[in-house]
């Protein structure tokens, strides 16, 4: 039995500038019988380059989802509600207590009431540290807390646009203080009474917008 190899392509240049590989016949003699029959027929490897182009871009995307969700999971940071700290309004309503049993009603009168709406205060304002902003709502179920009723626009400003920030006093914090440019170019300053845990709200706003220099609970 005699078997014979015919090419019936070479390696040409094509326009579309694709590898065109060797594809080749195999007969078979029949011997006796006469004639010949086809063993096999198949191409070289134009379609071994192919499938395994595609093999490597599959792993480069593959590759590259992977990266992307690593850094969305670095950056990611978790949502940081601090608790609230009713000892302001406390001490408010007992300094008002004070002034009104020693006869100094005219005194008592603002700062009971000052202290009542500390205390109230507490009951509802959240500061809400999300992944890039600090956000101020309001109620258990953290609501929007609408527009700022002193210099306009949201309740929340991006942790990039922080310009300064301080927290009044590290032993008993009263006073936290910020100045942003988001809500204008020259700097917007806000002061906010301290009616939350003040080492939780010191700790994520040097996290968030870097470390105040003059201030920070022992």
């Amino acid at each position: 039995m005699a078997s014979a190899l015919l090419s019936t392509s070479l390696f040409l240049p094509s326009r579309s500038k694709q590898i065109k590989a060797r594809s080749f016949t195999v007969f078979e003699d029949r011997g006796d019988t006469g004639g010949f029959r086809v063993r096999s027929s198949r191409s070289s490897f134009h379609g071994e380059l192919l499938s395994k182009a595609n093999l490597v871009r599959r792993e480069i995307s593959s590759s590259a989802r992977g990266r992307l969700e690593i850094a969305s999971v670095v950056t990611q940071r978790e949502t940081v509600v601090p608790d609230p700290d009713y000892r302001i309004p406390i001490v408010l309503l007992g300094m008002a207590g004070g002034l009104a049993y020693t006869n100094n009603l005219l005194p008592a009168a603002p700062v009971g009431l000052l202290g009542l709406l500390l205390l109230f205060q507490t009951t509802r304002v959240r500061f809400v540290f999300d992944n890039e902003a600090l956000e101020v709502k309001v109620g258990e179920e953290l609501q929007e807390s609408g527009e700022n009723v002193f210099v306009g626009g949201e309740n929340r400003w991006k942790y990039s646009t922080f310009v300064n920030w301080e927290l009044w006093w590290p032993n008993f914090p009263i006073l936290v203080y910020f100045k942003e440019t988001q809500t204008k170019p020259e700097g917007q300053v806000h002061f906010f009474p301290v009616i939350f845990n003040g080492k939780q709200l010191y700790d994520v706003m040097v996290e968030r917008a870097g470390p105040s220099k003059t201030s920070g609970p022992k």
